[in-house]
């Protein structure tokens, strides 16, 4: 959905020529943002009435896992609940959570819809709706365990909900490839499609381990604009960079490019040093009439970042840089 106010935006460094650069004042949220937070990072952030609203993943001392509401006039600087959200029973009663985190959100139809990752026996991935991001409906979990990264599509294909994924296992993943599967109501899903799998080392090394879909993919005339997130297994663990890919229209499993260099990759300080270090992990895109876009990102697995481009020099990158899938 194009954002009808302002989007957050700084434009490109002077002398720069990157397609993606980073906000100036990075992070724009502190991992101390709230009084028990232990870090905030891998967020999702949407236009909401006259400024923005968000959900936001937010490790505690006790480094439990949960996901806080937040809102914000400009998109930059934010007001984060200081007490989890709190779920009503939606199209089930089963909304036991033992942690939740990596949020994505969507606008569909009438209502905003959250995904995330939900402890219910290991890692799947949860599904919820709200109208005012007062109130929040849990539905039924969209898979068995074990997945994550789940990512909807901001409108039905072929009049069914569409849902981007990633199968994995109960720990830290050593694997994982994209997958696409379809639901008539948001509680039973199925033709699951493979989408997009790791590359060859030799090929594209960034992309070599593991991939995830990262924000909500954004309709465009050549297609699905998806950012996504890489890893590769260096000799100091995971390394997670940002892609992009161009997905087909009416048959998202269809990729068209894909991205053989990165487009964002960990360097600055906060995304070299945190909890996790040596990551870049886009959650979040807002793109505005003009075609600018803004990407909010975990760095770190502590904070919460933001990057910019222009939709037309993405999508030229993409084509120009691009691979099989």
């Amino acid at each position: 959905m194009i954002n009808k106010i302002n989007i957050p935006w700084e434009h490109r460094p002077a002398g720069s020529t990157e397609v993606i650069w980073r906000y100036s004042q990075n992070p724009i949220i502190s991992r101390y943002a709230i009084p028990t937070s232990n870090s905030i990072f891998n967020s999702a952030v949407v236009p909401f009435g006259d400024g923005f609203a968000g959900v936001f993943r937010c490790d505690n001392k006790a480094v439990q896992m949960n996901i806080f509401a937040g809102f914000s006039a400009d998109g930059i600087h934010w007001n984060i609940n200081h007490e989890p959200i709190v779920m009503k029973a939606g199209n089930t009663e089963e909304i036991h959570s033992d942690y939740k985190y990596d949020p994505r959100v969507t606008y569909i139809e009438d209502r905003w819809w959250i995904t995330w990752c939900n402890g219910y026996h290991g890692p799947t991935v949860g599904i919820a709706y709200t109208f005012d991001f007062k109130d929040f409906y849990q539905c039924e979990n969209a898979f068995l365990p074990f997945n994550r990264n789940g990512v909807l599509f901001p409108q039905k294909i072929g009049g069914k909900y569409a849902m981007l994924s990633r199968p994995s296992d109960n720990g830290h993943t050593p694997f994982g490839d994209i997958y696409i599967s379809y639901s008539p109501d948001m509680k039973y899903w199925g033709e699951h499609r493979l989408v997009m799998k790791v590359t060859p080392f030799e090929e594209s090394a960034w992309q070599c381990t593991k991939i995830g879909a990262g924000p909500v993919p954004i309709l465009t005339e050549a297609g699905w604009l998806l950012f996504y997130h890489g890893v590769i297994n260096t000799c100091n663990g995971f390394r997670y960079s940002m892609g992009a890919a161009l997905l087909d229209t009416d048959h998202p499993e269809k990729v068209l490019y894909r991205t053989k260099p990165y487009l964002l990759a960990p360097a600055e300080i906060y995304e070299l040093t945190g909890d996790v270090p040596n990551v870049v992990f886009p959650c979040a895109a807002l793109m505005d009439s003009e075609g600018k876009i803004a990407i909010y990102y975990g760095a770190a697995d502590t904070v919460t970042c933001m990057a910019f481009g222009y939709c037309d020099e993405i999508l030229a990158f993409i084509k120009s840089n691009s691979i099989h899938s």
